[in-house]
């Protein structure tokens, strides 16, 4: 490895081409010495954007080890779970389509089936696995994504299993081969893992440290996702505004900056930012450039400094209205939203109605919305929470109901105008409809031709939903 800045690692070029070496020997295995049906590998993706870029890498690695994709875990002879480790829902899910697999792979005995992903980080999770699900043939965290060749190779040829979960604080694996789908949306990570340990959030065990990737390399995969048609490109980061890349520990601003200095008609945008951490130069940055996109996606968690604290957020209620007002200094038309978590342990009436209060003065224009779900291993699972469920669940009610009316009542604001937007696919809520974004990210459905997709065209807004908009093409 090599330390590319602030004791972020990365592979060394021998290792990755190791890995290559590794797929050729993979696709000479399942090729073999006679001519076959082409085998398929099928990805199923739970969770962040973040997952999605990483399966983006599982695809591609499939491909050049001779795997053709597909859409059903049924036609594969190598199925991935690529897995979310936030939500114990999401880990349910996993876990029963997993268990429903046990018949395929009794019809299909050289079928692989591999758990990667956040999941894949937790000790519990893999003696679950061990112990319940035998056959499942590979474990491999995210730290580790970048040796699935090699550990795919010796279970082909040894029939035993392979599980990757090495701890510490993560590794950068440049050069790995990736599969997009050509859409007009893209995502890109700029940096992994997180060093902020909030007390609910399991990330920073999963994940690992935070760890930079070089700007050079950012830039070059933007020129990448440019050439093949993305027009609306989303730098991903578990907290963008850590950013310090290269050997002078570029700060975030400085790379949005040179990435919207990039030839071609395209929209910016970025996720996610963390409070503690934003500032000025990033709200300068994002005015200083046509092509960064108006929205700021700042999650606030509570509006109650007593539960901000315990939630290890590192900010103050005042301190997060402030960074908004400030934003909005800057970007007047800026589109605003978050995340907001209900019922953490110890919440009191009080401390809601500060959430509340909060939601009146920002006004978001849409929010993301949970009731706490504890998860083994944070500091928050061992705190004491005393709230019942009917009485979360009736302030969740209360939450969702208000921000829904805001977002109708901001929505609202825009009939009548003629807006800028990007077409990215068919509408799948209208029928025969195309589906587009403003520049602060709002969903706008209007009828045209499926030729439009991939273009910025304007549209005259004629009515609105809570959720959407609904215009005309000029």
């Amino acid at each position: 490895m090599k330390d590319t800045s602030a004791g972020k690692y990365e592979l060394s070029p021998e290792l990755i081409t190791v890995q290559y070496k590794y797929m050729e020997k993979v696709a000479e295995f399942i090729r073999g010495d006679l001519p076959s049906p082409e085998k398929f590998c099928y990805v199923e993706t739970y969770g962040c954007q973040q997952n999605e870029a990483d399966s983006e890498t599982i695809r591609g690695m499939a491909i050049q080890m001779g795997y053709g994709i597909c859409d059903s875990a049924q036609d594969a002879d190598l199925i991935v779970f690529n897995t979310c480790a936030v939500r114990e829902h999401a880990e349910q899910r996993v876990f029963g389509n997993i268990g429903a697999l046990s018949h395929l792979k009794k019809k299909k005995p050289g079928l692989v089936i591999a758990l990667c992903g956040c999941m894949a980080g937790e000790k519990q999770v893999v003696e679950r696995i061990r112990k319940s699900f035998p056959y499942v043939s590979m474990v491999v965290n995210g730290n580790a994504l970048w040796q699935l060749p090699e550990l795919l190779f010796e279970v082909l040829v040894s029939g035993k299993k392979a599980f990757a979960v090495p701890e510490g604080d993560g590794v950068i694996a440049e050069g790995l081969p990736k599969h997009r789908d050509r859409s007009v949306k893209a995502w890109l990570p700029i940096m992994y893992g997180c060093n902020n340990f909030c007390s609910y959030c399991i990330v920073p065990y999963v994940r690992g440290r935070e760890r930079s990737r070089r700007p050079d390399e950012v830039i070059k995969d933007a020129k990448e996702l440019l050439a093949n048609g993305a027009k609306d490109i989303t730098l991903l980061g578990q907290n963008v505004n850590s950013y310090r890349g290269g050997e002078e520990g570029m700060a975030f601003p400085e790379l949005i900056t040179k990435v919207a200095e990039l030839d071609g008609d395209f929209r910016l945008r970025f996720m996610t930012s963390h409070p503690k951490d934003a500032n000025d130069e990033l709200f300068k940055a994002m005015a200083g450039s046509d092509k960064i996109a108006r929205h700021l996606h700042l999650p606030f968690q509570s509006g109650s400094d007593r539960i901000l604290k315990l939630m290890n957020r590192g900010y103050s209620a005042e301190h997060y209205k402030a960074l908004v007002a400030s934003a909005r200094k800057y970007m007047p038309e800026l589109v605003v939203t978050g995340d907001v978590i209900v019922g953490f342990p110890g919440e009191t009436e009080e401390d809601f109605m500060q959430t509340m209060a909060l939601i009146e003065e920002v006004r978001y224009d849409a929010l993301f919305t949970f009731i706490f779900s504890p998860r083994k291993g944070t500091k928050a699972a061992s705190m004491t929470d005393d709230t019942p469920d009917e009485v979360k669940k009736e302030r969740f009610a209360r939450l969702v109901k208000r921000q829904n009316e805001i977002s109708a009542e901001i929505h609202a604001g825009y009939v009548g105008r003629t807006l800028e937007v990007l077409v990215d696919g068919e509408s799948e809520s209208a029928e025969g409809k195309l589906s587009a974004r403003t520049d602060g990210g709002r969903l706008v459905v209007f009828e045209g031709d499926n030729r439009l997709i991939g273009e910025f065209v304007k549209v005259r807004i004629e009515k609105n939903t809570t959720w959407s908009l609904v215009g005309s093409l000029v």
